[in-house]
């Protein structure tokens, strides 16, 4: 890092000074929790000093003096960020989080890397490109979203882990305990009350402080760049880079409205209904979280932060250059099996004996596979399932696959089409 905040601005100063002040805020209250409540003098003492560091930093930045960034760890951190790298990342954290649920789901563990998160953060925002970026005003609620997001994971996975040792020793869960119940009116209803009034001034509050994003006209004489879709559907906009319209837009967007739709029919498992676990829900549990936050969450993410002008891919500290120019040279399944395979030529060939490799790979992966699953390791599920439940659980799960199949061959082989149809407007 380098020693001094030279060139950043008094309002990015200042900025700071506050940002840290209320991590500081934060660990003190920490620690008072500690000292009346859990009576820990070692947590006290831990996260006194967390909240001192803080607050010492927040003076250095008030007082126009703080630390930034280096250059040296923003050029490293821009070099190995690229999708590859993101999405494996992001699919080996869900993994660690899932897999070690009871070491991350501890309060201390949880908060500390909350702490590490925000120390970080704070100065990752010494960079302009960064800063710029993520203060947009259109942007700010995906920040949002990513903290919100990560606390309601770790708090159903903190009550599932408590559950799951409840259940071990013969409990019955904590929501069983709490059999009373109250009354729609008034109490119900007066905490709604409460909700909307309290929400409705946070908005005016955000209104004010934060404008509305709102552009010029639309105009085909004008494009803004990069032209993104609204934050929800930056998902399906990511698609479109893997897919043909008709799939992105059309078939898989159909396939998960049928599976929520079919869900609730297709779930043998009683278990797990009206309380949180893990144990008892492990399948389920895993598909939801790696479909939501992985298919979605990451993947607004992706598009909000690191998709730039042409739809380039950024780095966090890297400007957005729209004169960056990335030669891709894609190539279909049909090129890698016959020119590259054997020296031969497409251009002459039927669609039919050009693409039946492809259209052999595509048939097998949709009808050879779940038998083949239901023979070995998903042998269990298709005897509790039976045959139809079973094979339409595979299926949409296997179309649920098919966009991180893509994106992986597409960032690794430049694959562009498996099954490449132009005669038919049939690409896959």
């Amino acid at each position: 890092m380098d020693s001094h905040a030279h060139g950043l601005s008094s309002s990015v100063q200042n900025g700071l000074g506050g940002f840290y002040l209320v991590c500081a805020l934060m660990n003190f209250g920490f620690a008072a929790y500690f000292h009346f409540q859990a009576k820990n003098r070692t947590q006290v003492a831990i996260w006194g000093a967390v909240g001192a560091l803080f607050a010492l930093m927040s003076v250095a930045y008030f007082g126009h003096f703080g630390w930034s960034l280096s250059h040296g760890i923003k050029d490293f951190v821009d070099r190995i960020m690229n999708p590859v790298s993101y999405f494996a990342i992001s699919i080996l954290a869900l993994a660690a989080v899932l897999y070690f649920r009871r070491f991350f789901t501890n309060p201390i563990v949880a908060w500390s890397v909350l702490m590490i998160t925000l120390f970080c953060s704070g100065f990752a925002m010494t960079d302009p490109n960064f800063t710029a970026i993520i203060t947009k005003p259109d942007n700010v609620p995906i920040v949002i979203l990513i903290f919100s997001v990560g606390y309601f994971t770790w708090l159903a996975l903190r009550l599932a882990v408590i559950n799951d040792d409840r259940i071990a020793r013969g409990e019955p869960p904590m929501e069983k305990l709490e059999e009373d119940k109250v009354l729609t009116w008034p109490d119900l209803v007066y905490t709604e009350l409460i909700c909307m009034v309290v929400f409705t001034f946070a908005l005016v509050v955000w209104a004010y402080f934060l404008k509305a994003p709102l552009e010029q006209p639309a105009s085909s004489a004008k494009i803004p760049n990069p032209s993104k879709a609204p934050w929800y559907f930056l998902g399906l906009q990511e698609m479109l880079v893997y897919f043909d319209p008709w799939m992105a837009g059309v078939v898989l967007p159909t396939f998960i409205i049928i599976g929520l739709i079919a869900l609730p029919y297709i779930d043998f498992n009683t278990k797990g209904n009206g309380y949180y676990c893990f144990n008892e829900r492990k399948f389920a549990i895993t598909t939801f979280l790696l479909g939501f936050i992985i298919l979605w969450v990451v993947l607004i993410v992706l598009g909000t932060f690191l998709r730039g002008p042409n739809w380039n891919f950024f780095g966090l500290f890297e400007p957005w250059d729209p004169h960056k120019s990335l030669p891709l040279n894609n190539v279909n399944l049909s090129d890698y099996f016959w020119l590259y395979g054997f020296g031969k030529s497409v251009g002459s060939m039927h669609w039919l004996i050009r693409e039946l490799p492809g259209i052999l790979l595509v048939l097998g992966y949709l009808l050879l596979l779940p038998p083949i699953l239901a023979k070995t390791i998903l042998r269990d599920y298709f005897i509790k399932m039976g045959f139809i439940r079973f094979f339409l659980l595979v299926t949409l799960i296997q179309f649920m696959a098919l966009l991180p199949i893509k994106m992986v061959l597409r960032w690794t082989i430049n694959l562009k089409y498996i099954v490449f149809i132009p005669e038919a407007f049939f690409n896959i």
